[in-house]
């Protein structure tokens, strides 16, 4: 079930108007928002439920362990148990074909044929998004910044919850659980707030997104020697504002859905095009997970104490990005894509310290500009690895952008506005869209619902037909 269908619009009605007919009964919301999330879940494909509820199960009891463990050791030893068994449990779905696949050639390219176990293993949509919800459950009470769930309800909808189920935001308990546990509101600001971002992930998903995808990045990356060298360039900056629009615009419906039932999630993307340090830009992008990643697995590689030396410091950094590109895919494109901004952020670190620029006003003034330049080109050539479905294309696409060829195809005037249009976008006031929600407020419920729907129909009109996936459902 897409955001931006019909059945996705009529599910919705019908949770909204009975979650908030039920908003004075918490135990009868909460399962039926519960019911809700599963039966979301279970319309992509009702075999992994189980699944669903595997995970759930298995970090709830691992919880409940761990507010009963009577010593330090005993609770790292619950908490490495249950984090491994949800690591396991992705790393079978998720990574079971990559690493049999790559085996299969080690063995080949040194002389040894075997007949290796192969599965078809289908991978559950929104896997990586509900284990790291369960993971950052169990580590944050073993951190003792939360306290067990007093009911496996809790829990439960914790991680299922429909609105982030399948692509995020990341939501943390310590933000969700209390949540829970309040009788909700929905004010006039909440209200229009939660519109205003729906219509504005909507527009970016159904509208931006879906022309550049099948106007100019979807074929040229088919087949990239087929293009010229300004189609392929075209191709390449207009697929990481595709692939920011595609994901921001889901983020931004899901935590608009969300502020409709009451619940209150970060903001997941924040202007990343605007960044003058690749470091920025990661505080800025996909928020949810580069902070997940910070806190659970560069804290973990750094240990219980600070780095000893700036080596440990730059080799935690290289390989947080690095396994933040296998949770992206299993594939060596996106093992590469992790190196790059790995090296990158190293190398930016380095420079940092080590490097002093002059003064001079012009200077200062010049920095930023080369700052944002050097960290959109590290960003959008790394996206060709991010974006090819093996390596042949990525390395058939950097050998053909490289032999210059004349003309130009895809990459038309509209392309180009759009591409410009949307980095233009990025460098408004960061509060664009809650300034414009508060002006929303003070009209009519009936007037704005209006405005909505017509928003809805014009979008409708003027888009592709069809709604393609949204890109973040693979991870």
């Amino acid at each position: 079930m897409l955001f931006p269908t019909l059945e996705f619009g009529l599910f919705f009605l019908l949770v909204y108007a009975a979650s908030w007919a039920l908003r004075d009964r918490l135990l009868p919301r909460k399962l039926l928002l519960l019911a809700a999330s599963y039966f979301f879940y279970g319309y992509w494909d009702w075999r992994f439920l189980g699944l669903l509820a595997l995970s759930s199960a298995l970090n709830y009891l691992a919880g409940a362990a761990l507010g009963r463990a009577a010593s330090r050791r005993r609770a790292k030893l619950i908490v490495t148990g249950a984090v491994s068994a949800n690591l396991i449990i992705l790393g079978f779905f998720k990574y079971y074909g990559f690493f049999l696949d790559s085996l299969t050639d080690l063995l080949l390219l040194l002389g040894i044929q075997r007949d290796l176990p192969l599965l078809e293993i289908i991978l559950p949509i929104g896997i990586s998004f509900f284990t790291f919800q369960g993971i950052s459950y169990v580590v944050d009470l073993y951190r003792g910044q939360i306290k067990p769930v007093a009911s496996p309800l809790d829990l439960f909808l914790y991680i299922s919850f429909f609105p982030q189920l399948v692509a995020g935001p990341i939501v943390r308990a310590s933000h969700f659980l209390p949540q829970l546990n309040k009788t909700p509101t929905l004010g006039a600001a909440s209200f229009s707030y939660g519109l205003i971002l729906i219509l504005s992930g909507l527009f970016k998903k159904t509208i931006l997104a879906h022309y550049l995808a099948v106007d100019l990045v979807d074929p040229v990356f088919f087949s990239p020697s087929d293009y010229s060298t300004l189609d392929l360039i075209g191709a390449h900056y207009a697929y990481a504002i595709q692939v920011y629009l595609d994901f921001s615009g889901y983020s931004d419906i899901a935590i608009g859905v969300a502020a409709l039932l009451g619940f209150r999630f970060r903001k997941n993307f924040d202007r990343p095009f605007s960044a003058i340090s690749l470091a920025q830009l990661w505080q800025r992008w996909h928020i949810s997970l580069s902070t997940w990643l910070r806190d659970y697995l560069y804290r973990a590689l750094r240990g219980e104490k600070k780095e000893s030396s700036v080596l440990l410091t730059y080799r935690n950094m290289f390989l947080t990005m690095l396994l933040g590109g296998l949770w992206h895919g299993a594939a060596w494109t996106f093992i590469i894509w992790g190196g790059i901004h790995g090296l990158a952020l190293v190398a930016e670190r380095h420079i940092k310290r080590h490097v002093h620029w002059p003064a001079a006003a012009w200077q200062r003034h010049l920095s930023p500009v080369i700052g944002w330049f050097v960290t959109f080109h590290v960003f959008s050539l790394a996206a060709i690895f991010f974006r090819s479905p093996d390596m042949h294309i990525a390395t058939s696409y950097f050998t053909s952008m490289l032999a210059f060829s004349p003309g130009i195809d895809r990459f038309t005037p509209l392309m180009l506005v759009l591409v410009s249009g949307v980095v233009a976008v990025q460098f408004l006031p960061a509060n664009a869209l809650e300034r414009l929600a508060a002006r929303g407020q003070s009209l009519p419920a009936v007037l704005m619902g209006l405005i909505f729907g017509s928003a809805i129909m014009f979008m409708e009109a003027i888009g592709p037909e069809g709604v393609a996936p949204f890109i973040y459902f693979q991870f």
